[in-house]
């Protein structure tokens, strides 16, 4: 079981390899497809930005980090596609300070740390939002937060968990809220 693990956890840099080679050598074409993109989306059922992260994140560690492509999980983690391209994409794409990156990188590569917690760490100070961004992105998750609101709330007047009278009291400036927010993104 733990030989299967290993490989599950490794098998992207396989795909990614694959991947990487059918892109270079542009064999997609001679099985009929016009593009890259078009090959991983209709015979890989692979979306666009999937196939990108694989390829960066095969190609950055065979450049910058080609150890750990040769790991087999016992002599260090293996490290999720994702977080490569977190990484690979700070290096190549933020003005991050050095030691950031190098905080980053031993996360990812030493560590095996999963990009959510990369993420959350480290996003807002490798690819800082400028204003109006950051405006939108908490205009959205605010008008997300409160639709989610309302779903449970009427999951808990079905239920009998919170009085009818009272989820009528708390839906209505959540009504209010969400036609203002409405408004603004409109006006955005």
């Amino acid at each position: 079981m733990i030989a299967r693990v290993r490989r599950f956890k490794a098998s992207w840099f396989e795909l990614g390899e694959s991947l990487t080679e059918i892109k270079r050598s542009e064999a997609f074409k001679k099985w009929g497809h016009g593009s890259f993109e078009d090959y991983c989306k209709k015979e890989l059922h692979l979306k666009r930005e999937t196939a990108d992260k694989l390829t960066g994140s095969f190609a950055f560690l065979r450049t910058k980090a080609p150890e750990v492509l040769r790991r087999d999980g016992r002599d260090g983690p293996i490290p999720s596609y994702q977080a490569v391209d977190f990484l690979r994409r700070a290096e190549e794409e933020s003005d991050a300070p050095a030691e950031m990156l190098t905080e980053i990188r031993r996360h990812v590569l030493d560590e095996g740390t999963p990009l959510p917690k990369i993420s959350r760490i480290y996003r807002e100070a490798v690819f800082p939002l400028d204003p109006e961004q950051q405006t939108e992105k908490r205009l959205t998750n605010l008008s997300s937060t409160i639709n989610r609101l309302v779903e449970f709330l009427a999951l808990a007047r079905a239920d009998r968990i919170v009085p009818e009278q009272l989820c009528a009291e708390v839906e209505e400036p959540l009504a209010r809220l969400a036609q203002h927010l409405g408004r603004k993104a409109a006006a955005a």
